[in-house]
């Protein structure tokens, strides 16, 4: 059996129409919630410092090298 390592992902925010805890160009912390992603929406850790749903196209997906990962995390 292998063992998957759980990976932090990051989305870039892209949109921010009537969010004021969102700003663009600003990445973004996901988290896992798979009933908000089959309704269009996903979680993210926002300016307020909690988690809230917000729409998918609100965001891109991105990668970030492990040492900006670390450092992000590191801040949070």
């Amino acid at each position: 059996m292998t063992e998957q390592k759980e990976t932090t992902r990051f989305v870039l925010c892209i949109r921010n129409e009537d969010c004021e805890d969102l700003e663009p160009r600003k990445v973004y912390q996901l988290v896992p919630d798979e009933a908000a992603a089959l309704d269009g929406y996903v979680r993210v850790i926002d300016e307020s410092g909690e988690d809230y749903v917000y729409p998918r196209d609100y965001f891109v997906p991105i990668e970030l090298p492990q040492a900006a990962e670390k450092a992000l995390l590191s801040a949070a």
